[in-house]
């Protein structure tokens, strides 16, 4: 009964989405001991669990993507605690920058058609 409480990913790929939607969820987090505690629980994780896991089953890219993410959660402990804010989230397994992609203008024109439905010009 108690297993169906945890998360038991299927292999390293889905351990390390795992991991990452949890790091985007407090990457913006004001920085306690708590989060320092749960952060370090998780770079623990993958350099013992899942890593090792992904090398045993002969997965290249996904090593790879676990080095990268290990890469990016470390820098994220640094940059937080010299007191700098962390400019970004981690998506496929990357670091990325809040201003990497572009933002684009939206301007909704009220029609006279009925109900609910406007046009928008880019």
């Amino acid at each position: 009964m108690t297993d169906d409480r945890y998360y038991q990913p299927k292999n390293a790929k889905d351990a390390l989405r795992y991991i990452e939607s949890l790091f985007n969820q407090y990457v913006q987090a004001p920085l306690t001991m708590e989060l320092v505690a749960y952060h370090q629980k998780l770079v623990k994780q993958i350099q013992e669990d899942i890593l090792p896991a992904a090398e045993k089953a002969g997965q290249t890219i996904q090593v790879e993507n676990a080095k990268q993410m290990l890469a990016t959660m470390q820098s994220w402990l640094r940059i937080r605690m010299s007191g700098q804010p962390f400019a970004g989230k981690m998506h496929h397994f990357k670091f990325e920058a809040d201003n990497a992609k572009p933002k684009f203008k939206r301007q909704v024109i009220k029609g006279r058609r009925s109900g609910g439905h406007r046009s928008v010009r880019h």
